[in-house]
């Protein structure tokens, strides 16, 4: 006899690890063309998540691309987001996916709340997107 899924929304859930959808977040943030996208390994230092993800946004449309490019990639792949904060008018918003935290900034937002500067002794997780690589590359320039 073969047990059923369990579904929210008609999506099945699945456990995966939070680095790997840390990294798969990444990368569909990046895809929209986020900029400074970071990820911290969060485990052991706080109950709020194992993992954050924050990226910055120029504009509201991109703003709203992003959003939406890792809600449909991620559902995907059988997760949707606990709760989402935030508004496509505001500075910042929350996609949260449990063990996993994605924040989307714009600058000025960023700036302000300074989470690089919390968490920033936190490990980070190694992304390696087309953004990072670009950026070796003018550094060796």
């Amino acid at each position: 006899m073969r047990k059923k899924a369990s579904a929210i929304s008609g999506v099945r859930k699945t456990r995966r690890s939070s680095i790997t959808v840390a990294k798969t977040i990444a990368r569909i943030a990046s895809e929209k063309k986020a900029k400074d996208i970071r990820a911290y390994n969060l485990e052991g230092l706080t109950l709020l998540a194992d993992s954050f993800i924050l990226c910055t946004v120029m504009s509201e449309p991109q703003q709203k691309a992003v959003f939406n490019a890792v809600y449909e990639g991620l559902k995907e792949k059988g997760m949707v987001p606990l709760s989402t904060e935030g508004s496509f008018q505001d500075n910042w918003m929350v996609m949260d996916y449990g063990s996993v935290v994605f924040h989307i900034f714009k600058q000025k937002a960023r700036d302000y709340y300074d989470l690089d500067g919390m968490w920033g002794d936190a490990p980070k997780i190694e992304l390696k997107l087309k953004e990072d690589k670009k950026e070796e590359k003018r550094d060796k320039d």
